[in-house]
């Protein structure tokens, strides 16, 4: 763990105890917050570029939230929708902000919408980055439909592998020669973290509550950003986002895949900064 620490932290690393367990956060820049809520088999690093960025302007707050990275597994092993939303309401009380923009990634793009949902004074505006939460089959993560199997459930210590870590980057990354081996490594190391797999296999396998015909109760500006080319989850999940929730906006990006935000940093960042910038609502989509 003291390799993973030098490794994966640096001077804006921070650490909170919450619920009895280690959170680990950046907290940069000034300004109006932002919070960065990151996707599954990942951690806040995947916000790295638009971090050093946005950290001119705004303040920049992320966190990596219990069954990944550095944080590792939840003290009371319990990973349901509703644990991430207390954790953020305590995490961003303790920070002493009370209103702030946040922006998801796969994962952390359902957690956005649903802490929106469920706490629309303290969410400004917010960017959904090829967000889950559609629970039909085709809007299902490969490796969330993986973690359903009972043989990979039994052996998914074993079974993943760093190169089964790169295929998954692989199929995330439209272009793939921006799969380095730095960035496989990053994913690998703080996916295998002790506890980890273990962690998202209880995630995988958690109920789940269907809250997306509650999405036209939202009433936060919201920017959609989608890679047209995402095989997790289908760009036409980012029109039924923009359908379904009132005061939103669409942007699909061509020849991009799951993760636009790490792909594309600077084409995303830009849009991402035109929207916080706006001072009134959204512009048609």
């Amino acid at each position: 763990m003291f390799d993973l620490l030098k490794k994966y932290t640096n001077e804006q690393s921070r650490f909170m105890v919450i619920n009895g367990t280690m959170i680990h956060y950046r907290d940069e820049g000034e300004g109006f917050p932002i919070l960065l809520l990151h996707g599954a088999f990942s951690s806040l690093h995947t916000f790295d570029d638009w971090a050093s960025d946005l950290s001119k302007r705004f303040r920049v707050v992320r966190l990596t939230y219990p069954g990944f990275g550095l944080t590792g597994p939840a003290a009371d092993n319990r990973y349901h929708m509703s644990c991430n939303l207390d954790l953020i309401n305590q995490f961003m009380d303790r920070m002493n902000i009370p209103r702030f923009h946040v922006a998801g990634s796969s994962l952390g793009g359902w957690i956005a919408w649903e802490y929106a949902l469920a706490n629309p004074e303290r969410v400004a505006k917010m960017v959904l980055i090829d967000a889950a939460g559609f629970l039909d089959d085709k809007s299902i993560p490969l490796p969330f439909k993986m973690a359903r199997m009972p043989l990979f459930n039994r052996a998914i210590r074993y079974v993943v592998k760093r190169q089964v870590l790169e295929q998954f980057l692989r199929q995330v990354y439209c272009d793939k020669s921006k799969v380095t081996r730095g960035l496989v490594d990053r994913y690998y190391d703080l996916f295998t973290r002790k506890g980890n797999p273990e962690a998202f296999l209880v995630m995988a396998n958690s109920h789940v509550k269907d809250h997306t015909l509650h999405l036209n109760e939202i009433n936060t500006p919201t920017l959609i950003l989608w890679g047209e080319d995402d095989k997790w989850l289908p760009a036409e999940n980012a029109r039924r986002f923009r359908d379904s929730i009132p005061n939103s906006r669409m942007i699909i990006y061509p020849r991009t895949g799951h993760v636009p935000m790490e792909e594309i940093p600077a084409d995303t960042l830009q849009d991402c900064q035109a929207f916080l910038s706006k001072s009134e609502g959204l512009l048609s989509a």
